[in-house]
């Protein structure tokens, strides 16, 4: 057991070493960090969806974004999709599955949001559909994305691709990038 820890310990080391080199992922996660604080400055909220432990990084940031990270301040807006198990089962029953985001992105995106969507592998169907119903509305867009970013990211503004296919390695990046971002827009905002 130990040797098993011991090694999955350094594949997450491994995987995030490679990001400090990655000089595309660290200028899209800056561009995107100032897309964070310029939605909040401008009053706007931040609208965040995603699919199994995608969808707790999703509650994790909101939770981060409205309560707090690290410093005492005012709560700022977000929105998670996926936690309104009411709504999504409507819509998952009158709709189907695959639109249960981007109804819920026709009803609370507008001009100036951002909106943020989950996917390890950048292919989930009902992300990649309520990314197309946020842009329609005017709202920039983003993604946590892992693999080779698969078609969402070819869709949105800002994608941010942790380069690996190992679904505990892209997770396990993905909070991390989500922590910086929170740090970052509280330094520039509280």
């Amino acid at each position: 057991m130990i040797e098993l820890i011991t090694q999955r310990i350094n594949d997450s080391i491994n995987t995030k070493q490679d990001l400090l080199t990655n000089s595309e992922l660290l200028n899209i996660t800056a561009k995107l960090s100032h897309e964070i604080v310029e939605t909040i400055r401008n009053g706007n909220k931040l609208i965040l969806c995603g699919n199994g432990g995608s969808a707790s990084d999703a509650l994790h940031f909101a939770g981060e974004i409205v309560g707090r990270f690290q410093r005492e301040r005012n709560a700022w807006p977000a929105v998670v999709l996926n936690a309104d198990v009411a709504t999504m089962t409507a819509i998952a029953n009158d709709y189907g599955y695959d639109e249960v985001f981007a109804r819920q992105t026709e009803g609370h995106a507008k001009a100036g949001d951002l909106f943020i969507g989950i996917s390890t592998s950048g292919n989930s169907e009902n992300v990649y559909k309520a990314v197309k119903v946020a842009k329609e509305k005017g709202a920039k867009t983003a993604a946590l994305l892992g693999r080779d970013g698969g078609k969402i990211a070819k869709l949105v503004d800002y994608p941010v691709i942790i380069p690996s296919k190992v679904t505990a390695r892209i997770q396990e990046c993905h909070i991390m990038l989500i922590h910086i971002m929170c740090e970052i827009a509280e330094q520039e905002l509280a």
